[in-house]
């Protein structure tokens, strides 16, 4: 181990990420949030919106099933269009590949999935290098493939539908994630990888049992299998490596903490604090020691009122993190553009920092929440004043 200076490729702390999904719904019904929320169409006025806040990175995503609707033949029109809006705006895009949706014809546990994804990989680089010949290209190949293992294999709330098959959804997913990720780096050497898996606590109940004990255990230690296949220290076969382990992200939520037998949420701003809550910059410390890789926030928000105390507390847990000198690339505000329920799209969540009012006639109109721009500034702040540390955060030693 050499201590090595790594500066942040990311240019704002504060990220914007706009709901990218294209996946089936648990009504096998094909959502396609872009044009949904309005981005696609609005791209100009969200991005130029993001300045008052000093955003000038995002998450965006390709939409592989409207990218790809007949094998090996891509349509990359609309990711020109969000191209040459990020560049008129002077806004940096990460790009997910992979964001909960596939082609119709494939699922993770269809054989050629894997090639079909590593195809896809090889011909996106091809394009975006043909736009942009310049400049780092930062891409998340598959996004939180520990929860689309889950919801597809577990709970039948997306394709393949399946109960009790989420291992071998992860395994397939995983499978393609890591035969992309050497494609990517096959075309483009100098490309950096984001993972974005989630972030949680499981914790047993009181006065447990020991097979409770044990279950929580296993089941909170299983929330890292995603990134340890991907780095290689498990499931070796699948061809990870420490290498395809460049900045890790972590999606958290305030349901991201929760106790088993009986299965309940764990209050994230209760008066008297449950004492198995961890705070986020514990969590986000304790990931750290495990993988050693400089990290980022890349999801994070909260429905309804309580938008601008959870925005609070966001920025203290970052400042927090900060100061413990841990390198923390930034925090991304996801949804910034408020988004509606997939399976029941007449729900929108109040989740944004803008908030959705629907047209009969066009794109949803953007209304900036004022409680959670204060917050957020406030947040911001309490970050800026932390920033001096992170000079700590360059000094990183990987593994």
């Amino acid at each position: 181990m050499k201590p090595l200076r790594t500066e942040t490729p990311f240019k704002s702390f504060w990220w914007g990420g706009y709901e990218c999904t294209d996946q089936l719904n648990a009504f096998g019904n094909r959502v396609d949030f872009l044009p949904l929320t309005g981005h696609l169409p609005l791209l100009d006025e969200d991005y130029a919106d993001l300045a008052q806040f000093n955003v000038k990175t995002v998450r965006e995503g390709i939409r592989w099933a409207m990218i790809e609707k007949t094998p090996y033949q891509y349509d990359w029109s609309t990711v020109k269009v969000m191209l040459d809006a990020g560049q008129r705006h002077g806004i940096q895009q990460v790009w997910d590949l992979c964001h909960f949706g596939y082609p119709d014809d494939l699922t993770p546990l269809h054989p050629m999935f894997a090639r079909r994804f590593a195809a896809l990989c090889r011909a996106f680089v091809d394009f975006y290098r043909s736009e942009r010949p310049e400049g780092t290209l930062i891409v998340t190949p598959i996004n939180e493939v520990s929860f689309m293992s889950w919801l597809g294999g577990d709970a039948r709330g997306t394709s393949p539908y399946c109960v009790g098959q989420g291992w071998e959804v992860k395994y397939g997913l995983m499978r393609a994630y890591i035969e992309g990720s050497w494609a990517l780096r096959e075309a483009d050497p100098g490309i950096r990888f984001l993972s974005t898996e989630p972030l949680i606590n499981i914790v047993p109940p009181p006065n447990p049992w020991l097979s409770h004990q044990r279950e929580a255990r296993r089941m909170h230690r299983d929330q890292f299998q995603a990134t340890d296949i991907l780095a290689g220290r498990m499931c070796p076969e699948l061809g990870g490596h420490e290498s395809l382990l460049d900045i890790v992200g972590f999606n958290y939520y305030y349901d991201n903490q929760w106790q088993l037998h009986p299965h309940r949420h764990l209050g994230w701003n209760d008066p008297v604090m449950d004492p198995r809550w961890v705070p986020l910059s514990e969590l986000l410390a304790q990931a750290y020691k495990r993988y050693k890789r400089p990290f980022v926030v890349t999801e994070t928000s909260h429905p309804g009122i309580d938008r601008p105390l959870w925005w609070q507390m966001i920025g203290r847990e970052c400042a927090k993190t900060l100061s413990k000198g841990l390198p923390l690339l930034g925090a991304c505000i996801y949804p910034i553009i408020d988004r509606p329920d997939w399976d029941f799209l007449d729900n929108w969540h109040r989740s944004g920092l803008w908030d959705a009012e629907l047209r009969p006639d066009g794109p949803p109109r953007r209304v900036l929440h004022e409680p959670s721009a204060e917050a957020l500034r406030a947040a911001q702040a309490m970050v800026q004043q932390a920033q001096p540390t992170r000079v700590k955060a360059a000094q990183l030693v990987l593994e």
